[in-house]
C-alpha cells in the first residue's frame, strides 16, 4: 500500500509556531491528516487527550461496571488504545499529554498558556462533539488561532453528500452509493507514516499524567474471563487488518448476510469495528486495502454485501445521522416511524441481563456483557426479539444497552441499526422475524455457543438446548438445570407474542401513513389501549408472518 503526503490548506502557520493536536477518535499515526498537518512547520507540538468525566467517571448506579456512558470493556479498550498511541508517539520523539476535565475548559487553557498558533483535530459528526467543536472554534478564531479539522474518520464528507442531494441526506443506501461515487482522496496516496514529530514544549503548571489505569480511574479490576478478548490500539488493529486482508479469497467472497453468528472461538468477521470506531484503524486505509485485493481477483462480491459495501454502509449511516435532527430518538425524528412501544422495565431487564428463558437470546446477551462484542447476525436476533419480534420494548431502551456495553458502540451506526431492526426506519418488512429458537439452531445444532456462554445449560441434551422448557423433568434433573429454578422459563410465548407485535405494527404503520407521520402522544396511547383491549387481530387484517429460521 502506497503512502505519501496529501494536499493541505493554503493558509499555513508561520514557521516555528506552537501547534496542538487534539485526539478524540483518530487514535492512530497512519493516515492521520490532522496530526500530519499539526507537525508541519511547527517547532513545538502538543499531542493532547482529555479524560472527559462525562465519559470516564465511574457511575455506581449503572447496571454494569463503568461510567454513565460506557461499560468497563469499552473504557478499557480506549485506555489500551491510548497507551498504544503514546508508545507510537514516543517512537517519533513525542508523547501523549493526558489531561482531565471538561474538554472545552481544558482546551481553552491549553491554547492560552501554551501560546498555540495552530489547532488540529479530526472532524466529528456526533452532536456532542459538534457542540464542543463550535465552542472551541469560536474561542480559537477570536484568539487568531489557525484551525484545521479534516474529515478522515469516514470515506466521504457527510456535508458534501448532503449538499449534492439538495440539502438533505439520501434516504436509501442505493441512492447514497450512486450519489457518493468514488472518494476524492483515492486518486492520491494516503498520508505517510511520519518519521519524526516536533518535540513537546514546556507544559508549565498543567497536571499532565500518563494514560491512567482502570484502577486509577476509580474502577475495580475484573476477572480476566469477564473482560473482552479484543485489545485496543492501532498496533493491534493493523495486525488484525493485515491478517484479514492476507486471506484474499475470504475478502473477495465476503457476503454480509452470510457468516456464522455462533462462531466465537474464531469470529466469522474481521472484528475491526471497535478499531474503526476509535479510529485506531483508518477506514480509508481499509478501503484501499480491500480495493487492492479486488483488483487482483478475477471475481469478487459487490456492494452492498461485499466488505467494501460494509464500509459504504458505515458512511451512509454517518451521513443520514449527521443530516437528521433528533436522529437518536423516535419523537421529532422525521425518518422514524412513530410506534407505541412498551416501556416495560421488567422485560427490558430480563433481556439485558440474559434472563429471557430463550437460550439463544440469553447467550448472545451474555457474550455482549462479557466481551462487549457479538456477530452482526447475533445483534440482529436480540434487537428484533426486544422490539418488533417478541417483547415490543422501545428500541431506544435497547440502543442504550448496546451503547453502554459494546466496545464498538458508535453513535450513528448504533442508532441507525436499532431503527432498522425495529422496523422504525430503513427497513419495513416487520413480518420477517428472527426466530429465537430455530435461527441459532441451523448454525450450531449442538448448542456449543449456548453451552459456553450459559454454562448452567452445558449438560442439557442438544434436543432441548434451544427449548429447555420442553425437556422432561427427568432430563432437567440429569442436566442439573431445573427450568424455573436454575434457568428461567420463557418470558413470553414466542408464537403468540410475535403475532401480537405484528398486528400492532400493522396498525401503527397504517396510522403513520394516514397522518403522514405526525402522530401525537395521544394517538400512540390510543393504539396501546386498543392493543390491550383486543390481543387477537381481526381475520381481515391478519398478515402472513415470515420467521427467519
Amino acid at each position: 500500500m502506497r503512502f505519501s503526503a496529501i494536499p493541505y490548506p493554503t493558509t499555513m502557520a508561520s514557521s516555528g509556531s506552537n501547534s496542538l493536536i487534539w485526539f478524540r477518535k483518530g487514535l492512530r499515526i497512519h493516515d492521520n491528516p490532522a496530526l500530519d498537518y499539526a507537525a508541519r512547520g511547527s517547532t513545538v507540538l502538543y499531542p493532547v487527550f482529555v479524560i472527559d468525566p462525562r465519559y470516564m467517571e465511574p457511575d455506581p448506579s449503572a447496571f454494569s461496571p463503568g461510567s454513565n456512558r460506557a461499560g468497563l470493556n469499552r473504557i478499557r479498550f480506549l485506555l489500551e488504545s491510548l497507551v498504544d498511541l503514546d508508545l507510537n508517539l514516543k517512537k517519533l520523539g513525542s508523547r501523549l499529554l493526558v489531561l482531565k476535565g471538561e474538554p472545552t475548559d481544558v482546551l481553552f487553557r491549553c491554547l492560552s498558556e501554551w501560546s498555540i498558533k495552530k489547532l488540529c483535530f479530526e472532524f466529528d459528526t456526533e452532536p456532542y462533539y459538534q457542540s464542543l467543536d463550535d465552542k472551541i472554534r469560536k474561542y480559537a478564531t477570536a484568539a487568531g488561532i489557525e484551525i484545521y479539522s479534516p474529515v478522515s474518520h469516514t470515506l466521504f464528507n457527510p456535508a458534501d453528500i448532503i449538499e449534492k442531494n439538495g440539502g438533505k441526506p439520501p434516504s436509501t443506501y442505493q441512492s447514497f452509493v450512486k450519489l457518493a461515487g468514488e472518494p476524492s482522496w483515492t486518486s492520491s496516496p494516503l498520508v505517510s507514516h511520519l518519521n519524526r514529530l516536533p518535540s513537546v514544549g514546556n507544559v508549565g503548571s498543567f497536571p499532565i499524567t500518563e494514560v491512567p489505569s482502570i484502577k486509577e480511574l476509580g474502577y475495580e479490576d475484573t476477572p480476566e474471563d469477564e473482560n473482552t478478548p479484543f485489545k485496543g490500539g492501532e498496533s493491534e488493529g493493523l495486525r488484525r487488518l493485515k491478517a484479514s486482508i492476507e486471506n484474499k479469497e475470504w475478502v473477495a467472497n465476503f457476503e454480509k448476510p452470510k457468516g456464522d453468528p455462533s462462531s466465537f472461538i474464531k469470529p466469522a468477521t474481521t472484528v475491526l469495528s471497535p478499531y474503526l470506531k476509535f479510529g485506531c484503524v483508518s477506514s480509508r486505509y481499509f478501503y484501499q486495502c480491500i480495493q487492492e485485493v479486488q483488483r487482483n481477483c478475477k471475481k469478487h462480491t459487490s456492494p452492498p454485501v461485499s466488505l467494501l459495501g460494509q464500509l459504504l454502509w458505515r458512511d451512509f449511516f454517518y451521513t443520514v445521522a449527521f443530516g437528521t435532527p433528533n436522529f437518536d430518538q423516535m419523537k421529532d425524528n422525521k425518518i422514524c416511524k412513530q410506534i407505541p412501544w412498551k416501556n416495560d422495565d421488567e422485560l427490558l431487564a430480563a433481556w439485558r441481563d440474559a434472563r429471557t428463558g430463550f437460550p439463544w437470546i440469553d447467550a448472545i446477551m451474555m457474550q455482549l456483557r462479557k466481551w462487549g462484542w457479538m456477530h452482526h447476525l447475533a445483534r440482529h436476533c436480540v434487537a428484533c426479539f426486544l422490539t418488533r419480534g417478541d417483547l415490543f420494548v422501545h428500541w431506544e431502551k435497547g440502543r442504550d444497552v448496546f451503547e453502554r456495553l459494546l466496545i464498538d458502540s458508535d453513535w450513528a451506526i448504533n442508532n441507525a441499526n436499532w431503527m432498522w431492526l425495529s422496523c422504525s426506519s430503513f427497513f419495513y418488512q416487520y413480518n420477517r422475524i428472527y426466530s429465537p429458537i430455530s435461527f441459532g439452531k441451523k448454525y450450531d445444532p449442538n448448542g456449543n455457543y449456548i453451552r459456553h456462554f450459559l454454562p448452567i445449560l452445558k449438560d442439557m441434551p442438544k434436543e432441548y438446548i434451544y427449548e429447555p422448557w420442553t425437556a422432561p423433568m427427568s432430563i432437567q434433573v440429569k442436566a442439573k438445570c431445573i427450568i424455573g429454578k436454575d434457568y428461567p422459563k420463557p418470558v413470553v410465548d414466542h408464537n403468540l407474542a410475535s403475532k401480537e407485535c405484528k398486528q400492532i405494527l400493522y396498525e401503527a404503520y397504517e396510522l403513520n401513513k394516514r397522518l403522514k407521520g405526525n402522530l401525537s402522544g395521544e394517538d400512540l396511547e390510543n393504539l396501546r389501549n386498543k392493543q390491550e383491549e383486543d390481543k387477537r387481530p381481526p381475520k381481515s387484517k391478519r398478515l402472513k408472518q415470515t420467521t427467519i429460521d
